[in-house]
């Protein structure tokens, strides 16, 4: 059985892949969403990973789409206790920024969408840099002294804010960053890698990098000539158009072949092996997509093969 990793220095113990909720009410319908759900917590997952925007892009949606479905299958399956809730505040088109009065209502909301009375894990989805981090901090952590967020984390912010929020945290014993959610995966390095991923592993932060398979590209659907159905068949295809995207099927496959694993499993296992990363995060519209992601934590990839990948990368 896969062992639970603890994230950054909160009492928060999660499986090392975490599940996106963001195809929730958008391209899987409820039925679709509670069945990847229960495969995905038959697999050993406890992970699950949401939004307050969900997914207020697609047409007839408002936000708080991912939310919902996720609290009906959580009321319906009885298992609140057993599952480690994350969700965000600052993106929902009613509840946009990071002002302390916003954050303070936009969790009501997610409380109410998703069933319950506290949320593991509190992300600020985007930073919001007209706020102070002193304001954001305070607020945050009055929802902690509530009961109503047991854990707070940060997702899209600069090493300079961060580094701000900890150090204000810290000055004023206030609750504190445990996990950031950063921008990561074998074709998209550059935002993570360096002073933010410096900045995370002093603190102690665990990662749970977004987009950990690139929109899909990491699974290996996409090659020269091949058409792929899906809502985010464009983003990923652009990477088809890169050296750096080519030379990584070519790793991926190689390594792939070498433990009769699937690509995406390969990839997800490099994401997992880097330094501060606790759990990739990836969504699945249907249950059969699961297995290959499930598979990434069990498999271990050798210091030569993570080389071979890191290079291909570069």
């Amino acid at each position: 059985m896969t062992s639970l990793r603890k994230l950054g220095s909160s009492e928060l113990a999660v499986f090392p892949l975490a599940l996106g909720g963001n195809v929730f009410g958008w391209t899987a319908d409820e039925a679709q969403s509670f069945a990847v759900l229960d495969a995905y917590v038959a697999g050993g997952g406890n992970f699950v990973d949401s939004a307050d925007s969900y997914s207020a892009w697609a047409p007839g949606n408002e936000g708080g789409e991912s939310e919902r479905v996720l609290g009906r299958w959580l009321a319906s399956r009885g298992n609140r206790s057993e599952v480690v809730v994350a969700t965000k505040v600052g993106a929902h088109p009613s509840y946009k920024g990071l002002a302390g009065t916003n954050i303070k209502a936009a969790a009501d909301e997610s409380l109410r969408r998703l069933g319950t009375d506290h949320i593991d894990l509190y992300y600020t989805h985007f930073d919001d840099e007209t706020v102070p981090v002193e304001e954001i901090i305070t607020a945050l952590d009055q929802l902690v002294k509530d009961g109503k967020v047991r854990a707070i984390a940060a997702s899209n912010i600069s090493a300079e804010r961060l580094r701000a929020s900890l150090a204000f945290s810290e000055q004023e014993g206030l609750a504190r960053y445990v996990a950031l959610q950063p921008h990561y995966n074998l074709v998209s390095r550059d935002t993570y890698e360096g002073e933010l991923q410096d900045t995370a592993a002093a603190a102690g932060l665990s990662a749970v990098p977004y987009f950990a398979l690139a929109s899909g590209f990491l699974t290996g659907k996409y090659r020269p000539g091949a058409t792929v159905d899906s809502a985010r068949a464009t983003g990923a295809a652009k990477h088809l158009e890169t050296e750096r995207g080519q030379k990584v099927l070519v790793a991926l496959d190689s390594v792939a072949t070498a433990h009769g694993a699937e690509v995406a499993t390969v990839a997800l296992a490099w994401l997992a092996a880097q330094p501060t990363v606790v759990a990739p995060l990836a969504s699945a519209r249907t249950v059969e997509q699961l297995p290959a992601l499930l598979a990434s934590a069990e498999l271990k990839l050798s210091d030569t093969e993570l080389s071979q990948l890191t290079a291909a990368s570069a």
